[in-house]
């Protein structure tokens, strides 16, 4: 069975693991913690990173950082795990879900201003795959309105825009680095901060309400509780997980643009003939990767697809159901305008497998799957 996903290994974690439990310090903000923190800071011009407990953690901490109140509202896309909705559900805050563009499957910046309200506080972009939303007419729409933009980068890590590396655009970026995703540490994620206001509350929040941080900066001269918070640090064994692979990122990313470009040679194509779509990447936007997925006519065909594989030994999944259709997303929030794209959009697409060490003849497996299923 070719598996949707492997997650990434480079060889070196288990030494590092060893490392970590050596050092005697296996709990948060260890050497590894800070070592990947740095990289990031480094690596995307962040003002600060800090490690989490996962990608939801880290939209967790960016809602608390947003100071929402009960009533306030929040404008995201329904296409999106839930993890982008529970984080401001928690915070008190009502969702305002908007219709997506069909050509990304991100938030559609022309939806955006209609359904801002005298409620309004925050704007969560969801860069899906990987791509980057339309993040200069996002931002401009948020200076006019007084808006915070949390971006949900879970799947963006190394992508970018016009240059500038995605979760670094808004006040706060939300890395994932879970299992699926192309850097993991099996759960685990990101807070990038832009501003250097927010950066003591946020260390705060993430030590349990404490000032620990600014004690072990010799700030003070003892810790002590000062404000709400929440254990958001991982274990330092998840850090020297993850540490394996960001010092081989590069490489590993040159790994799966190269599969990536080996789907698209093939399938682009192919879907010129029409029998189905592929991934749309705009001019300002260079991926990551993340995923390959296609787009079927409808449902019924994509269900066919699916079984097709799997009955060669080819694992392809669908992603998200729009949350403004769960029982959750009727109960916290509402949908403005009208769901043009966003459910039917979602119920064509399939995604293939895609990982850093599928082989080039697994993916010929795919291909000769996917050809065979359209007659191509």
């Amino acid at each position: 069975m070719i598996g949707f996903n492997v997650p990434p290994c480079t060889g070196r974690e288990m030494e590092y693991l060893r490392q970590a439990v050596e050092s005697h310090h296996i709990c948060g903000d260890g050497a590894f913690t800070k070592r990947c923190n740095a990289w990031m800071e480094e690596r995307f011009h962040a003002r600060r990173a800090l490690l989490t407990t996962s990608g939801t953690t880290a939209l967790d901490m960016a809602a608390l950082l947003c100071d929402l109140a009960p009533g306030d509202e929040v404008i995201l896309p329904s296409y999106t795990f839930s993890s982008t909705a529970t984080a401001f559900v928690l915070a008190g805050a009502k969702l305002v879900f908007t219709d997506i563009r069909p050509d990304t499957m991100n938030l559609d910046e022309e939806k955006i201003e209609d359904a801002i309200t005298d409620r309004t506080r925050v704007i969560v972009p969801v860069h899906y795959a990987g791509v980057a939303c339309r993040m200069d007419v996002i931002l401009a729409i948020a200076a006019r309105h007084g808006l915070r933009v949390v971006e949900d980068a879970a799947q963006g890590v190394m992508s970018s825009w016009r240059g500038k590396a995605l979760g670094t655009l808004g006040d706060f970026g939300c890395f994932s680095f879970h299992e699926t995703k192309n850097f993991s540490m099996g759960e685990g994620g990101a807070l990038l901060i832009r501003e250097e206001e927010p950066i003591e509350r946020a260390e705060i929040l993430r030590e349990k309400g404490t000032n620990r941080s600014r004690f072990f900066r010799g700030q003070v001269d003892k810790y002590t509780w000062v404000d709400k918070g929440d254990s958001f640090l991982p274990s330092e064994l998840n850090a020297a997980y993850l540490w394996a692979q960001l010092e081989q990122a590069e490489e590993m990313y040159g790994r799966r643009m190269a599969a990536w470009d080996r789907y698209d040679r093939v399938l682009r194509p192919l879907a010129a003939e029409g029998r189905f779509g592929v991934p749309v990447i705009p001019e300002d936007c260079i991926h990551n990767a993340h995923m390959y997925y296609l787009k079927c006519r409808d449902l019924a065909e994509r269900t066919e697809f699916i079984a097709f594989m799997k009955a060669r030994g080819i694992q392809c999944v669908f992603h998200y159901v729009p949350l403004h259709s769960s029982p959750a997303g009727l109960r916290f929030g509402r949908f403005h305008g009208e769901d043009e794209y966003t459910t039917r959009e979602s119920e064509r697409l399939v995604r293939l497998p895609l990982y850093d060490s599928i082989t080039p003849a697994d993916q010929e497996r795919v291909l000769e799957g996917v050809k065979e299923f359209f007659h191509l």
